[in-house]
């Protein structure tokens, strides 16, 4: 029995690891605190970890892990971002779910946009207090306008299709353009200055943390939409504030949240929040915030089970190469020039 210490885990999670790990001989043991170097303990004596997206596993908790024989590192998630995979390189292997349901988060950023243009949240409270008033409620339409697409993989590629269903101009930014697709790539600096809406479909690397920040903002058409599902880290959200303060964004809508790590996930309602930075957010009329749940549908949690499930066989079961392993080694962390057919470490 392969034993698995499951940190931060969320009833929702349940269901389908214990239905596909209990099929194949994986016993997870669940945790409700995250990982960190103050809980990476209870990993003691698994053969391999499983992380979400707010876990810390940096080059401490690598450490840890490797003194504990912990092999193996499963991310249940596409990104990547809170894992040091340098560290873990040579000591443990960095497994993901490269595509669990790109339909659940790009259908999401949808909702969250037409929800902000049509003021249907507004409309919604206003309603249950029998306030049928129809001031202040005026949107606009998406037909005919252009939408700018940051990062072009497969959820952004299935917002853009959704986004040419509603008539919408469709231009994109991305350093490695698909060949197919009939898709416009535009430069940065371009893509801010043409679009109405911006939305946000790339990974967070160094390169592209703060990517919206005040100079980019600057460069935007005043009135613009910010739509942001990937990783918080995005957006600077200092920035994106003052934005919204002088009037050159028009609404935002946020699914990520950079220091969303301690706030996200929990019920956090009878409580103070100490985070001013999101309060202020959260309390500005054309801002949308939703708690990180883009991925969650029923189809994403069983695809995300079923997939890290498979992961963990295919390194202790099936000679430990598996294609949705992270390494380091090559320098190109999800596409190794080994294809996969041999162990990097």
């Amino acid at each position: 029995m392969i034993q698995v210490a499951f940190y931060d885990t969320k009833e929702y999670d349940k269901p389908s690891f214990e239905q596909y790990g209990s099929q194949h001989g994986v016993q997870f043991r669940f945790l409700e605190t995250k990982l960190n170097e103050d809980t990476v303990e209870l990993a003691r004596g698994c053969d391999a970890v499983c992380v979400f997206v707010n876990d810390t596993v940096n080059a401490a908790v690598i450490e840890r892990l490797h003194e504990y024989g912990v092999k193996l590192i499963a991310l249940r998630s596409a990104g990547y971002n809170n894992v040091d995979v340098r560290a873990a390189f040579g000591k443990v292997h960095v497994v993901h779910v490269p595509a669990y349901s790109p339909y659940a988060v790009a259908e999401h950023a949808i909702a969250l946009l037409l929800t902000s243009v049509r003021r249907t949240h507004k409309a919604y409270n206003r309603t249950r207090d029998f306030n049928f008033s129809l001031s202040g409620l005026t949107g606009f339409d998406l037909h005919g306008k252009t939408v700018g697409v940051i990062g072009t993989g497969k959820i952004g590629r299935i917002f853009i299709d959704i986004c040419r269903g509603f008539g919408m101009h469709v231009i994109a930014y991305d350093r490695f353009p698909a060949q197919d697709g009939g898709i416009e790539y535009v430069s940065l600096d371009e893509l801010f200055a043409r679009s109405d809406i911006i939305s946000l479909h790339c990974p967070l690397t160094e390169e592209t943390r703060h990517m919206i920040d005040a100079d980019a903002i600057g460069k935007m058409k005043r009135g613009v939409v910010i739509v942001n599902t990937s990783r918080g880290g995005l957006v600077d959200a200092e920035a994106l504030l003052e934005g919204i303060k002088a009037r050159r964004v028009g609404a935002a809508c946020l699914d990520v949240y950079e220091e969303e790590a301690d706030v996200f996930f929990e019920d956090r309602s009878g409580h103070i929040l100490n985070d001013d930075l999101l309060s202020r957010l959260i309390s500005m009329p054309n801002v949308i915030v939703t708690s990180h749940q883009a991925f969650l549908t029923a189809e994403a949690l069983d695809n995300i089970a079923e997939t890290t499930v498979g992961n963990i066989l295919s390194y202790f079961e099936r000679d430990g190469i598996c294609d949705n392993e992270l390494c380091y080694r090559c320098g190109n962390i999800e596409r190794c020039r080994k294809d996969r057919k041999e162990r990097c470490f």
